[in-house]
């Protein structure tokens, strides 16, 4: 027989379990359209849902896209360092790993449309979360990089890539070369691994 704590928690279980869902499903809308013209009228037609559930995920439109864009940036960067953990055998090149970082990046960053990233760059609380992302994936990369050659010149290698990687973030290198941002992390990728051929072990 169950207690009334059991079914409590189990409720609560429940509940939180579809609001996960429901981040989910409106993660997919934001990386497809965006999110700055997209009422909650609109979502919850599209989503098939009420208002009311909609607003389960956070009490207003502007902390329901917080929320789902916090989601994606701590989902993303979960994978990402899954990725990079795969890569940690004892044979493995660690100048590789730097590479399959910053290509983790590119895959977790691809599924975004050119509206997303231009919702994020508008909205200055979205605009945070992936400004504090990117200085974390740039200290990560100055870490990897330091680890693959301690007695080269890594810290321009790594100094250089963070430049890089703030400009994305900033839509610098969309601006002059089109690149969106997760084929600007493929390149970064490829230029890094193939500096980084060139340091000492």
């Amino acid at each position: 027989m169950t207690s009334v704590d059991d079914r409590l928690r189990a409720r609560a279980t429940r509940a939180a379990q579809r609001r996960e869902a429901l981040i989910d499903r409106l993660m997919d809308v934001f990386l497809d359209r965006g999110f700055a013209g997209v009422g909650v009228a609109e979502l919850a037609a599209t989503l098939r849902c009420s208002k009311s559930t909609l607003y389960s995920v956070a009490a207003s439109r502007e902390q329901i896209v917080v929320t789902v864009v916090r989601a994606f940036f701590r989902r993303a960067t979960g994978r990402v360092e899954a990725a990079l953990e795969a890569t940690a055998a004892p044979d493995a090149d660690p100048r590789e790993r730097v590479g399959a970082y910053l290509r983790a990046i590119s895959a977790e960053l691809a599924p975004a449309s050119p509206a997303f990233f231009a919702d994020l760059d508008a909205f200055p609380p979205a605009r945070e979360i992936y400004k504090r992302n990117t200085l974390w994936a740039v200290q990560r990369v100055h870490g990897l990089v330091r680890e693959a050659s301690p007695d080269g010149d890594s810290l321009f290698v790594g100094a250089v890539a963070g430049q890089v990687m703030e400009a994305i973030h900033r839509g610098e290198i969309r601006a002059q070369t089109g690149l969106d941002d997760s084929a600007a992390y493929t390149e970064l990728a490829s230029l890094i691994v193939a500096r980084m051929g060139a340091l000492p072990a």
